[in-house]
């Protein structure tokens, strides 16, 4: 294993994390539709009952992904987490609301009410995949960040900081860029797509399905449109590049040209559009379907995971900086030591042990469908 594989390796595991994070936001993307899924009382509690058996899967993943950046490449921790704190503790924010709601909303002694906390769902539902979905775009657009590794070693420097915010607004100015707007909206109503999909294939009640048919097409559309907006910008635009020796310059179409150098990726990626729309569209021309989150889920995990390889690999800036573009960090610049990697190289084979467990896990929940008389339980949320 050499240190370049070991940095590829680690590059495949983040961006593996990070699909599967943006594929569990469908629980965000039903909350964001209890309203009009659910209709009555008792039908939004079936929606939240669905969804409230699957939120500490994507809270964990979030999690994870952020600790995999931080062992890997604790340079971009460090840039993006503590440069732009304001975009991320937003979203963190919205989880915290997020597992609050939850527990809290139908408690005895909740002075606030029930929908007080499912508000507070509808607005996880909303902004953190939009927020999500902006902060992934910065791979391909820039961020406003500059970093200076000299000032670790210099003794005259009264801010030992490798890397800080080139403005104020700590992360919210990337939220100025109608791309990046563009791509997180995507997002979002992809995760509002997905979570239609599960709620019609989790819970048993009729009423629920027949609206999910309806409610899918108004958001699989809007998906639908602002991916390929984003899709044809990213193959046309100029992208982050970088030399052997590590010296960082613009190159027209670099993103296409990456799909074209690494074929592999190009071939995961049509699999998984496909896959996603083959699980919209069955959904939606077909009464009897139910199982669209499965082909969905599973093409919108090859589609981020190959648009996230494009952003780092094949010798890209998987981080671009807008103030300054030596400062971008790219596989080489910004990742652990050789050791480290190693090391963690060996832990990581536990994983598939882990994923294991997680779907045997997932299945024993999901064995039963969801139905009005299970709500009645104590333990419903």
């Amino acid at each position: 294993m050499t240190y370049e594989f070991l940095q590829h390796y680690w590059c495949f595991v983040v961006a593996l994390l990070g699909a599967l994070l943006v594929f569990l936001l469908f629980v965000q993307g039903a909350n964001s539709c209890i309203r009009s899924l659910g209709w009555t009382e008792e039908g939004k509690r079936l929606v939240l009952n669905s969804t409230g058996r699957k939120w500490e899967f994507t809270f964990t993943t979030l999690v994870t992904f952020g600790g995999a950046f931080f062992a890997s490449y604790p340079l971009f921790y460090s840039t993006s987490f503590g440069g732009a704190y304001w975009l991320w503790m937003i979203i963190l924010f919205t989880f915290v609301i997020q597992a609050v709601s939850y527990e809290f909303q139908n408690k005895l002694g909740n002075f606030l009410g029930p929908k007080v906390f499912q508000w507070g769902l509808i607005l996880n539902g909303l902004l953190g995949p939009l927020l999500l979905g902006g902060a992934v775009a910065t791979f391909f657009e820039g961020s406003n960040f500059i970093v200076a590794k000299e000032n670790l070693v210099d003794v005259g420097s009264f801010t030992p900081i490798i890397s800080r915010w080139a403005n104020a607004s700590h992360g919210l100015d990337a939220l100025l860029n109608p791309w990046v707007l563009i791509f997180g909206l995507a997002v979002m109503f992809l995760a509002r797509t997905l979570g239609i999909l599960y709620v019609m294939n989790n819970v048993n009640d009729e009423d629920i399905r027949s609206r999910g048919s309806v409610r899918l097409l108004g958001t699989a559309i809007p998906f639908v449109l602002l991916f390929v907006a984003y899709l044809v910008h990213l193959l046309l635009k100029d992208g982050y590049a970088y030399t052997d020796e590590g010296v960082i310059y613009m190159e027209p179409y670099k993103y296409l040209h990456n799909f074209m150098d690494m074929w592999y990726l190009l071939i995961i990626f049509i699999i998984g559009v496909v896959l996603v729309l083959f699980g919209i569209g069955k959904t939606i021309t077909s009464k009897d379907y139910n199982s669209g989150i499965w082909p969905a889920g599973i093409g919108t995990v090859l589609t981020v995971l190959a648009l996230l390889l494009t952003s780092a690999w094949n010798h890209t800036a998987y981080y671009p900086s807008t103030a300054d573009l030596q400062s971008s960090l790219t596989m080489q610049n910004s990742c652990s030591s050789e050791f480290t990697l190693r090391t963690m190289f060996y832990v990581s084979l536990l994983v598939p042990f882990v994923l294991a467990y997680i779907v045997h896990a997932w299945w024993s929940i999901d064995r039963k469908k969801l139905d009005r008389q299970e709500i009645a339980d104590g333990h419903a949320y």
